[in-house]
């Protein structure tokens, strides 16, 4: 990739591509384990394909990894976060959070009202993260942990679908 083609993300994530794939599903696996196929996140990816990727790799490993997930809440567009994966040893650098800036930086360029996630406000509120009560995930959610960042529309309301 060029420089010029990754001026909006932060220095040293990249774009993921194919050959991303098995070490993004290494991260994931390794950070969240099988238990992760029960959650209504997850689920929720299962039955779409991603916007977007983002990964930080060293030595040619993929060591950092976060994907954006085309959706609808109520009749807004918008992508859906989720999962952050960091290496286990690699944690506490500030990777998870170049990479949730990687994905505010591409919402902003794309045609979206913003970005929903199931996290820790205490995580996501430096970013601007808001708690998003009048979303409805298709699916059990600790209501508490759904939160919007609008980039084009402050609040979401309504149900969440997969375009």
């Amino acid at each position: 990739m060029t420089q010029a083609a990754r001026t909006n993300l932060p220095d040293a994530i990249d774009v993921e591509t194919a050959a991303d794939a098995a070490g993004v599903e290494a991260v994931v696996s390794a950070a969240f384990g099988p238990g992760r196929y029960a959650k209504t996140a997850e689920r929720l990816r299962a039955t779409g394909k991603p916007a977007a990727g983002f990964v930080l790799r060293e030595a040619g490993r993929v060591i950092g990894s976060v994907r954006l997930w085309p959706i609808v809440v109520g009749e807004v567009q918008a992508l859906f976060l989720g999962p952050i994966a960091v290496s286990a040893d690699s944690r506490k650098a500030g990777i998870g959070a170049d990479l949730v800036a990687a994905c505010i930086a591409h919402a902003r360029t794309s045609s979206v009202g913003g970005i929903l996630l199931v996290g820790d406000l205490a995580y996501f509120d430096r970013f601007g993260f808001k708690p998003a009560p009048d979303v409805v995930l298709p699916g059990p959610v600790d209501r508490r942990r759904v939160l919007w960042l609008g980039v084009g529309v402050e609040t979401a309301r309504g149900p969440v679908a997969i375009p």
